[in-house]
């Protein structure tokens, strides 16, 4: 005999979630087949009678998410059923019952996840978005990002393993234009599918080309390409505008033709000489990145690699890249920037430096600069950054913020979760986001994962109390001492936040390592290998799910501890 079970399922931040809530109760034994969807939050289970729903709903826990019993025949719960009369006073406000109107300023992680989860909550959404769909992370971060180091990974594979003798190793041929065209064709792929299909294919949402400003804290004055400029009234109101690379005060450098990382990942050219201004996760991956696909790179660190972080994070990743051939100078500043006929010129301490392509990732700067925020009353801080509270509430009221445009750690899933509970507050419930304890991957090659506290920021323990102790996971490349070609310094000890996966480029300046209440002694963990291709995992590893994953793994395995994000 078969039985239907339904589940909610809360805490999913994206279709991925969804898949591995799937694949986890379908390997239950008893469980004949399980549909699961993330805007609906909720799983359809058929199993057989001796299944109990209290099982599947364990089985969900252990991956992190928050599972319950639902009733089969009912829709989806939502926050508003836990107060009945908020839909009658709010939702459907006034006497013709017109459903709550939210805008939502952007189209990335933040705004995606926001908009579906209050067209969920039985609201109407406006989504205004002034260039591609997507955002950053889809369009020119994480997602080319992760392709072309990955490409660039095979090719340093294909010229130097540790198999070398029993597999001839080969100087391959680097088809820049091909890698490129492929790179492209995934993000139109993804962009698609995660973006612009769910969009059209959701009635409530109608999506606004153009730029929006703040008429007053009620309205916005969206104006569209052709020079038309339409009045939008809203109940209420998410900012998820995100932010755009931040170029240091270098003289000589403005008005040259410098690369953001939104340059050199659509580069149809590998340059024969590259410099990289930058110390933290972009400038590492990418500099490795063209470091294997032919570039003689050199990277210019303001003090160290990593230098917020556990120095032993920074001194392994520096002695791995040396390795390499890549030419890492610390505590060196460019003091000046020429461009003639071609070619930069750095003057550094250390020398003048000439290089082909400049390639500069010193951090993110808030895209909050036109939205006139004035008029609603939103305040910034001295970056530019939203204002919020753990609610994602700004200081004017009915006006939320999420994402890269706030103080937030620059992650997509820490974005896509911030959207989440904004929906459901300005829905009417009560969702905070806890950042106490974050994970972060940058994929170098060594990979970096971190969690936790660190050991400079562990609290003085209660003297009536044992200290708790994160048992530490290593990666095994940081862990090793020298095996064949690939010789690796041994990662000393765990800790520090490494800030990476930020799956948005130029996130040095302003990543976790900024906010010391977030910062945990994070061990290291060794990251899955995907088998030699970008898609070898799905969309959640292109779209930074595996990180939200790790963390959810770390919390079974190290256990209560290590805190709750």
């Amino acid at each position: 005999m078969t039985a239907a079970i339904a589940l909610r399922i809360d805490e999913m931040t994206c279709d991925s979630c969804a898949t591995h809530v799937r694949e986890a109760l379908e390997r239950v034994p008893g469980v004949r087949s399980a549909a699961v969807s993330y805007p609906k939050a909720r799983a359809e289970i058929a199993a057989d009678a001796r299944v109990s729903s209290e099982a599947l709903a364990a089985t969900v826990a252990t991956l992190g998410y928050r599972a319950s019993v639902a009733d089969a025949g009912a829709p989806p719960a939502g926050v508003l059923d836990k107060a009945p009369g908020f839909l009658a006073a709010d939702v459907q406000r006034g006497a013709g019952g017109v459903p709550l109107h939210v805008a939502v300023i952007g189209s990335g992680g933040a705004a995606m996840a926001a908009a579906l989860r209050a067209v969920e909550q039985g609201a109407r959404v406006t989504l205004i978005e002034r260039g591609v769909i997507g955002g950053t992370c889809v369009n020119v971060g994480c997602v080319p990002s992760k392709i072309m180091i990955r490409a660039a990974h095979i090719a340093h594979l294909r010229r130097e393993s540790p198999f070398d003798d029993g597999i001839g190793a080969c100087t391959p041929a680097i088809l820049r234009e091909r890698l490129l065209a492929q790179q492209q064709a995934r993000v139109d792929e993804l962009r698609h599918a995660k973006y612009e299909n769910i969009l059209a294919d959701t009635p409530a949402i109608t999506v606004l080309h153009g730029e929006a400003r703040f008429g007053d804290a009620h309205s916005l004055l969206v104006r569209q390409a052709e020079g038309a400029e339409h009045h939008v009234a809203f109940d209420r109101c998410l900012i998820a505008t995100g932010a755009s690379p931040a170029g240091p005060p270098v003289p000589g450098l403005q008005g040259t033709p410098y690369w953001t990382s939104k340059e050199a990942l659509e580069s149809e050219t590998i340059p024969p000489r590259l410099a990289v201004i930058g110390s933290s996760v972009v400038a590492v991956e990418l500099a490795q990145a063209f470091a294997r696909l032919g570039s003689k790179v050199t990277i210019l660190a303001r003090s160290t690699l990593f230098f917020r972080e556990d120095p032993a994070i920074g001194e392994a990743v520096t002695a791995a890249f040396r390795a390499e051939g890549i030419e890492v100078l610390e505590h060196t500043q460019a003091s000046k920037v020429a461009y003639a006929d071609g070619e930069f010129v750095l003057a550094t301490g250390q020398g003048d430096l000439s290089v082909d392509k400049l390639l500069v990732a010193t951090g993110r700067t808030p895209n909050t600069q036109a939205l006139a925020l004035e008029a609603a009353g939103v305040a910034v801080d001295a970056q530019g950054g939203v204002v919020i509270d753990k609610a994602m509430r700004t200081s004017a009221p009915h006006i939320y913020a999420a994402g890269d445009c706030t103080d937030q750690p620059q992650f997509v899933y820490v974005a896509a979760a911030a959207g989440t509970r904004a929906a459901i507050n300005m829905t009417g419930g009560e969702a905070v986001l806890d950042l106490t304890t974050m994970p972060a991957v940058v994929f170098s090659d060594p990979q970096v994962a971190t969690v936790g506290l660190s050991e400079d920021r562990q609290p003085a323990p209660d003297p009536g109390q044992r200290p708790a102790r994160a048992r530490q996971l290593r990666h095994p490349r940081l862990h090793q001492a020298g095996r064949g070609s690939r010789q690796r310094p041994a990662h000393r000890r765990a800790g520090g936040d490494a800030g990476g996966g930020r799956d948005h480029p130029d996130g040095g300046a302003r990543h976790p390592g900024a906010h010391d209440r977030r910062r945990a002694g994070r061990p290291t963990v060794p990251l899955p290998d995907h088998g030699g291709r970008p898609e070898a995992r799905g969309p959640d590893l292109l779209q930074g799910c595996d990180a939200a994953l790790l963390l959810r793994r770390l919390k079974v395995h190290l256990g209560p501890r290590t805190g709750r994000a």
